[in-house]
């Protein structure tokens, strides 16, 4: 039996795209967006859409029982650049939106939950290479403590009240559909924009700033895989590591420059670097290969020609 899902964020960077995903392995019927408000896009015009506050349990839960909802995808989140603009309001949504689906779940009104962690939970006393799945964590910035704390909330509903959640860690999420949404590793997406339309880029970051980087479509693919893996196989109910690649502004810039010769870019570090320099440089994802079978397939030089492919 297919599940009936809702996307909590659903017109967000990694929600345009899941949902239609999902939408082409489950049906369209069965998958249902969500987001705060109603955008002329393809997510909302192409199957079911509702408009709900994800801070708002009252209406969450109205979705889930109109549409007898089994599996929720909680993407709707303040990002890393963003939220240290906003600290309060971050914190509000990121942990509360989060409250509200799992205590759905702790009354069994759904069977299952996604909830995206991130890198941003790490800090500058984590080590830096090969960032282990157990480590020191103490993140620097009020994306990464939010997202630490909702990974031992999830641990705790699940240990507790036996809640069936899962969570990754994202790296730098690059994709071509969706704008950048807020995030610090957003220079990744950006410089394909600029390349295309300017032939020059002025990156936000110094040139040596090493960060883990994951194309899109295989974090749509972990995410709806780590959803269909047999409960025995979870392992990890805090959130798992995931990593495909690691590069810097200048490796991207060369990579770039075997499909533009004449593209350029410039260094201008603004307040992103000194988050980006508290985040580790590579990740060890070995425990996700080994419980549910993770594995990325793009890198640096399939993931540029794709991206230039389509944005041009």
């Amino acid at each position: 039996m297919n599940p009936k899902i809702l996307i909590i964020g659903a017109c967000g960077q990694i929600g345009t795209e899941l949902t239609q995903k999902l939408r082409k392995l489950y049906g369209t019927e069965n998958v249902i967006a969500s987001d705060i408000r109603k955008l002329n896009t393809d997510v909302v015009n192409s199957g079911p859409f509702e408009v709900v506050n994800a801070l708002d349990f009252n209406q969450i839960e109205h979705l889930v029982e109109l549409h007898k909802i089994t599996d929720i995808y909680l993407m709707a989140a303040l990002l890393s650049a963003t939220a240290e603009k906003n600290p309060a309001f971050a914190w509000d949504l990121n942990m509360n939106s989060l409250f509200h689906v799992l205590n759905l779940a702790k009354a069994k009104k759904i069977k299952k939950v996604f909830w995206p962690s991130s890198i941003a939970v790490f800090g500058p006393t984590t080590p830096k290479e090969n960032t282990p799945q157990y480590t020191i964590m103490e993140p620097s910035t009020v994306y990464g403590i939010s997202k630490q704390a909702g990974e031992r909330w999830c641990e705790y509903y699940h240990n507790i009240y036996g809640v069936d959640v899962r969570s990754i860690r994202y790296p730098g999420l690059i994709s071509w559909s969706t704008p950048p949404g807020g995030g610090t590793t957003d220079y990744a997406v950006d410089i394909f924009y600029k390349a295309i339309a300017d032939k020059k880029y002025e990156c936000f970051l110094s040139s040596e700033t090493k960060m883990p980087m994951m194309y899109m479509d295989d974090a749509i693919d972990a995410t709806i895989n780590i959803m269909k893996a047999p409960a025995e196989e979870i392992k990890i109910h805090s959130s798992y590591n995931l990593a495909a690649m690691s590069f810097t502004p200048t490796e991207i810039a060369n990579e770039i420059k075997k499909h533009i010769p004449e593209f350029t870019i410039t260094y201008e570090p603004d307040f992103r670097q000194k988050i980006a320099d508290s985040w580790p440089a590579s990740i060890d994802d070995s425990q996700a290969r080994e419980d549910w079978g993770w594995k990325h397939t793009f890198d640096i030089e399939t993931m540029t020609k794709d991206m230039l492919e389509h944005l041009g």
